[in-house]
């Protein structure tokens, strides 16, 4: 299984050290090509909710309940099986979570790497 787990955002330029290079997003980042991302693979089934995601609406007095709120999707069966699907796609590979949110600290990657460490 994976080495180490990573988050990075899409607009930062991808490196070789990224490994396998998976965006976690919902909807494809704006003003990004597909070339310029650098993407592996797409995993937006293991991305918020379209709810949550607007709920949270990237308000950072909001994190811990988004945190919270997006932990028990990623319990739900089918998206366990994603997550499996990634660190196998992975193999021994880095993976780095790719995202496009402005805000470093307070996003699903966080959230989903800290699922994936647990879960490997």
């Amino acid at each position: 299984m994976a080495r180490e787990i990573a988050i990075k955002r899409v607009y930062a330029p991808p490196e070789t050290a990224d490994g396998f290079r998976v965006l976690v997003d919902r909807v494809w980042p704006r003003g990004v090509s597909k070339e310029r991302a650098a993407i592996d693979a797409w995993y937006r089934e293991v991305a918020p909710s379209d709810a949550l995601r607007t709920w949270f609406g990237h308000e950072p007095r909001r994190w811990k309940g988004f945190a919270e709120r997006y932990r028990e999707e990623l319990r739900d069966p089918a998206v366990r099986e994603r997550l499996r699907a990634l660190l196998r796609e992975a193999g021994d590979r880095r993976i780095t979570l790719v995202y496009s949110a402005a805000d470093e600290q307070h996003n699903q990657a966080v959230v989903l790497r800290d699922v994936l460490r647990r879960l490997r």
